[in-house]
């Protein structure tokens, strides 16, 4: 199947990585875009072929996460039809200011999904500083505390992604009160920070990045990180890790990751994948 698949986006042109060695202790993925990966990369067998391969090298569990409504939607329908797949939805950061007046109904769209039992988290949502200026600002902390309280009120896992905003996400989280389950997806911190999420209780998930030559930082939070509050991710078809960074990602090159992980913190490779997939059960399961 690997040999059919090539990327069609310029950014990443060429063929999907070789499969890694697979892993002998199943984990989960627990944060890509199956349906960007499709569009944007090329899959002939479209999901069922990604979520085959994934199982194939022993991640055998996959997050599809929500960036807008249709996003969302389609990751309901996709957990629906993939009984390997559950789905968050939510309006990415970005996502808040372009809305305008929408916003809310949007938010009404989401806190909507976020009733189906196939949803078992509500994100990606959070705080962008990278791309959004100071305008779009009130809106994305507008959305932010709305996504809080929807996790909140559902049960629900709250899945942040946080781009150069950590201070804003923690004293956001402080005043609207935090969900019993808080996920750092593409944790992109220092050990200084690792070590506050983890003092709260919140779960930090580790992307490629991760085995980047110059994610010194990174690294330093993974080695302060408990296995029990680490999870493992693609963001496919982004942040492809290491050999292949700039070509694109899929669930099946999590392997990469857990090896790089469990070498920067020392941690036993089974136990590491076994305590990963008890956190993908609490957090996101049953599957």
């Amino acid at each position: 199947m690997l040999g059919a698949m090539r990327s069609t986006r310029r950014q990443r042109q060429g063929e999907f990585p070789p499969a890694p060695e697979p892993l002998a202790v199943p984990v989960i993925d627990s944060h890509t875009h199956l349906d960007i990966t499709v569009a944007e990369e090329g899959a002939p067998g479209g999901v069922a072929e990604l979520v085959g391969l994934a199982a194939t090298a022993g991640v055998d569990r996959l997050v599809q996460v929500g960036v807008d409504v249709e996003s969302s939607r389609l990751g309901v329908d996709l957990a629906a039809r993939h009984s390997a797949v559950v789905a968050t939805v939510a309006l990415h950061p970005n996502e808040a200011p372009r809305l305008g007046a929408q916003l809310d109904e949007a938010l009404r769209v989401i806190e909507g999904l976020a009733a189906d039992e196939r949803v078992r988290g509500i994100g990606e949502t959070g705080m962008d500083t990278f791309r959004t200026g100071d305008e779009g600002r009130a809106a994305q902390e507008a959305s932010f505390r709305a996504h809080i309280a929807i996790a909140k009120r559902h049960g629900k896992a709250l899945v942040i992604h946080d781009r150069e905003a950590h201070a804003d996400i923690l004293r956001i989280l402080d005043d609207e009160g935090a969900p019993e389950t808080v996920v750092l997806h593409c944790f992109s911190g220092d050990a200084d920070f690792a070590a506050e999420c983890v003092r709260r209780g919140y779960l930090l998930s580790f992307a490629g990045t991760v085995t980047f030559a110059n994610a010194v930082a990174l690294r330093d939070a993974a080695r302060v990180t408990p296995i029990k509050q680490m999870l493992v991710e693609t963001d496919a078809p982004y942040l492809t890790p290491m050999p292949f960074r700039g070509r694109p990602n899929a669930s099946y090159l999590i392997p990469l990751t857990v090896r790089a992980l469990a070498e920067t913190t020392g941690a036993d490779l089974d136990d590491l994948c076994a305590a990963i997939s008890a956190t993908g059960d609490r957090v996101f399961g049953p599957w």
